[in-house]
Formats: structure tokens, sequence, C-alpha cells
């Protein structure tokens, strides 16, 4: 057997141990959704029996006893977290963009400094920045409002370095200065030149973003004590501290899998540009 056969055995063998472990994962993480599915549509009878991968008929009934539930309510708990997560992702993308731009674009004193000083901030975890802030909500009773838990959304440095990153490897600084040299202001030329050109990197993080936004638990369970108000990972905690025992099992999957849902629903409407994103982000242009 010669080398070039070695080697070709060597890349077939590979190749399948590369795409046996990505089909692996795909089907695992599709097991776990498929598990939940299928336990939305029985009723509590049949999940406290054995097992079965055969669905039930119950799903209607269970999205019916869980929409109206009288104890949780889950219609306005996922509006909240539905404000809650969009205007984060929104606010924290565009303003990162927006920062990293001026990072880039501009040479000024201190830059590094500043640079230096926002990627310091990515070291410090969440639950010592939210001591002050909690405080500060309760002293001027800013508690039971979705805006504190924007605001503090719009600093976010590890989507700014993402994009300063992606800055770097795509845009070539003549095009900003062809832009000025027509006379375009700044803002003109980051939201009708820059900003088209980061749409596969705005993509990206903006999904991550409201995926972190509707997940948050900690400073919502902090600062949110009105049902009104409430999201629905505080919900979700809810669910986990009820007794089991008096609980509709079918009741309780059907609402993960609505809490579940506007996640898919984000993630697949801009998946196309989160491959972009990556790959393009990954690539020195």
């Amino acid at each position: 057997m010669d080398m070039n056969e070695r080697g070709r055995i060597k890349l077939i063998i590979t190749r399948f141990l590369a795409y046996f472990f990505v089909i692996f994962t795909c089907l695992l993480c599709v097991l776990f959704f498929a598990i939940l599915l299928i336990n939305a549509t029985k009723t509590n009878f049949q999940l406290q029996n054995k097992f079965s991968i055969i669905p039930g008929t119950n799903f209607l009934v269970n999205l019916k006893n869980a929409w109206l539930d009288a104890s949780i309510d889950i219609p306005r708990g996922m509006l909240n977290s539905l404000i809650v997560a969009l205007t984060s992702s929104l606010l924290t993308t565009y303003f990162s963009a927006l920062t990293a731009y001026g990072i880039f674009a501009y040479d000024f004193k201190g830059k590094k400094l500043i640079f230096t000083f926002i990627l310091g901030i990515m070291m410090i975890p969440t639950q010592v920045n939210a001591v002050g802030f909690i405080q500060l909500a309760y002293k001027y009773n800013l508690t039971n409002k979705l805006l504190m838990l924007i605001i503090p959304s719009i600093a976010a440095p590890a989507v700014f370095f993402y994009m300063i990153q992606y800055l770097q490897a795509t845009l070539p600084m003549e095009l900003v200065e062809a832009a000025r040299i027509d006379g375009s202001g700044e803002f003109k030329t980051f939201n009708q030149i820059v900003l088209p050109i980061m749409k596969p990197a705005v993509a990206v993080q903006l999904i991550f973003a409201f995926v972190e936004s509707w997940n948050n638990y900690f400073m919502p369970s902090l600062l949110l004590t009105d049902s009104t108000k409430k999201t629905v990972p505080i919900m979700m905690f809810q669910l986990r501290s009820a007794d089991y025992s008096k609980f509709d099992l079918g009741k309780m999957y059907m609402f993960i899998l609505l809490a579940v849902l506007p996640v898919i629903v984000v993630y697949l409407i801009v998946s196309k540009s989160i491959i972009k994103g990556v790959t393009s982000g990954s690539v020195k242009g």
C-alpha cells in the first residue's frame, strides 16, 4: 500500500468520523425536542405511566389548559419576555455595531485605552455589576419595570468585540472615505453603508442576544415581583417549585414547548445570515 492510498484512507476515515459526530450531535438535539413535542401531546395519566414515543391526542387540550391557566399567566409572561428580548437584542446589536465602527474608523487620543477598558469589562461577572444596579432600582422605585431589563443590555462588551473583529475583516476604509468625500454624514454613512455590510454579523449577535435575554432569570427575579410583569424564566421556576403530584404534566410540557418556540422562530428567520456571518467573520478579507 503506497503513501497516496494510505492518505486517501486516512482522509476517508477522518471525514467519516467528522460526519458521524455532526449527525450524532444533530440527532441528539432533535431527540430532546421530539420528546418534548411528544410529551406535550399526552395526558397526565399517560405521562405518569411508562414512556412511549407514540404521540398522544391531547395536544389541543394541553394547549388550552396551559394558555388559560389561572395560576400562571403564560400569554402575559411570553409577551413580557418578547418585549424585553426583542428590544434588548435590537439595541444591543445596533449600539455595539455603532461603537465598534467609531473605534474602528477613527484615530483619536485614548483609543487603545478605551478599547482595553471595554474588553476589561468583559472579565467582570454580571452578578458583581448587578449589585449596585439593583440597589439603585430599589432606591428610586424602579422595580417592576421592563425598561430596567432593557437599558443595561445596551452595553455589551462581548458583542462589541465581535463587531469590531468583523469590521476589521470585511470593511475597507476606502469605502468610508469615499462616502465622506461625497458629503455623507457619519450617521448616514454608518446606517446606509456600514450597517448593511455588517448585516451577517448583526444577525449572528441578534439571535445570541435574543436567546440570552429570553433565558435571563437572574435580573428579572430580583427586579420583578408583580405577577403582570413576570417573564417566562420566572414562570418556569414557579413550575419547578410546584408539586408535581398535583400538577398536570401534559400542561407543564406544553408550557415548556411554548417557551422554546419563539427562540426557534427567531433562529429560523435569521439562520441564513447566521451561517454567512460565522463564515465571513472568521476569514480576513
